[in-house]
């Protein structure tokens, strides 16, 4: 089944084309890689499909609970809808511990409204108490608990960037935007990285899209792989696909 239809999706800056003519189709529970050097259009693409950006034309459709157009909605809906992102610069509230950051990622499950708030109705608390419990059951599957009250600044690299994916998944996404979940790894992090992305598709069923520029991470990880080229798609296809087409080659993998 089909969960991301994009049809002719264009952007432009003034006379700056970011993304043109683009056209992908992405099957639910696929993970799926976006490679390209810096300047490609990749972020952009990405900003489009959480509503940060608006498409100057062309269809972006989410088939989720209910058919979505991100050209109609800002970030906040989109994670309504079940959409979910990192960043390549991690995005934590620093001065917050593990706990914290992840509970706010949690907001948006929320059901009460701001009267039970205010007032504290005893529905208050127990959504209050809900949530506190399904985000410990996170932290544990992410062996983050025993660190749910340190600060994020105190982290290591490492396991921020675990943290905000937590974080992201705390919303109960459907599909979960990665935007070059390894940078700054070294070696082993990225191996831990690889596995940690293919068991989160797994154990929550979800549909992932990254980017990334760590290609034996995009090769060993990814179903189906679009590269990126000045903000066109220059092929798409499998690992070994790619790995194998003269384009592809010529401009990105460093061959003749």
């Amino acid at each position: 089944m089909e969960m991301l239809v994009v049809n002719n999706l264009y952007k432009s800056f003034g006379g700056v084309k970011a993304v043109s003519n683009i056209n992908m189709k992405i099957e639910e529970g696929q993970i799926v890689g976006l490679i390209g050097p810096n300047g490609a259009g990749k972020t952009t693409f990405f900003n489009l499909l959480t509503g940060i950006y608006s498409p100057s034309s062309g269809d972006i459709v989410y088939k989720l609970n209910q058919e979505v157009s991100s050209c109609n909605f800002k970030p906040s809906k989109m994670v309504k809808y079940g959409v979910a992102r990192t960043f390549q610069n991690i995005r934590l509230f620093k001065d917050m511990t593990v706990l914290d950051n992840v509970l706010i990622g949690y907001h948006n499950n929320f059901k009460y409204n701001l009267f039970t708030s205010l007032f504290r109705f005893p529905s208050f608390f127990k959504h209050e108490e809900s949530a506190y419990n399904e985000v410990i059951d996170l932290l544990k599957e992410f062996n983050l608990y025993d660190k749910k009250d340190v600060l994020a600044k105190n982290l290591p690299y490492g396991e921020q960037r675990k943290v905000e994916i937590a974080r992201a998944l705390a919303s109960k996404p459907k599909l979960l935007l990665l935007d070059e979940p390894a940078a700054g790894m070294n070696p082993n992090e990225t191996r831990e990285l690889t596995e940690l992305i293919k068991w989160i598709r797994d154990e929550f069923e979800l549909t992932v899209i990254l980017i990334e520029h760590d290609m034996s991470l995009v090769m060993d990880l990814c179903d189906d792989i679009f590269v990126f080229n000045y903000g066109t798609l220059l092929a798409k296809g499998t690992p070994e696909q790619i790995q194998h087409n003269p384009k592809v080659i010529k401009a990105y993998l460093g061959g003749e």
